[in-house]
């Protein structure tokens, strides 16, 4: 069903609930697991801060480890890629050129109270502009 599945993750305490959904869904489809992290480009400014840059990549590797360990040893291959961008543009430019057949992301819950406060959330826009299904784990 699902053979590639995507999971944007921005190492908050939610993305080891997203992944676990990424893993069962791709092993229904005897497929796999890409997570992407996607380093907030400033405005046009990597040349000047590269070795700011080099340091968040760095620490983004770090934690990645961690997340992957965390899962449970399974059948489903897990790969890891770290980017500097603009997050909703890169998820979605990765999601295509990687021929992505699912997208699994942590997304918060809204406040019913206040609806209008979720909207322009990275996985609002995600959810909205892929080109393929977006599964949002509250």
């Amino acid at each position: 069903m699902f053979e590639h599945v995507l999971v944007p993750v921005d190492f908050s305490e939610r993305n080891p609930r997203a992944l676990a959904v990424a893993v069962e869904m791709a092993r229904l489809g005897n497929g796999r697991v890409t997570l992407l992290h996607v380093i907030k480009l400033i405005s046009g400014a990597l040349e000047d801060f590269q070795d700011f840059y080099e340091k968040l990549e760095a620490e983004a590797h770090e934690k990645m480890a961690a997340l992957i360990a965390s899962q449970p040893d399974g059948d489903i291959p897990l790969v890891a890629h770290i980017i500097v961008g603009h997050r909703v543009e890169e998820i979605l430019r990765f999601a295509a050129r990687q021929g992505v057949d699912l997208i699994v992301m942590s997304s918060h819950k809204i406040d019913l109270q206040h609806p209008d406060e979720g909207w322009g959330t990275i996985s609002h826009k995600v959810s909205i502009l892929a080109q393929c299904p977006v599964l949002l784990v509250k």
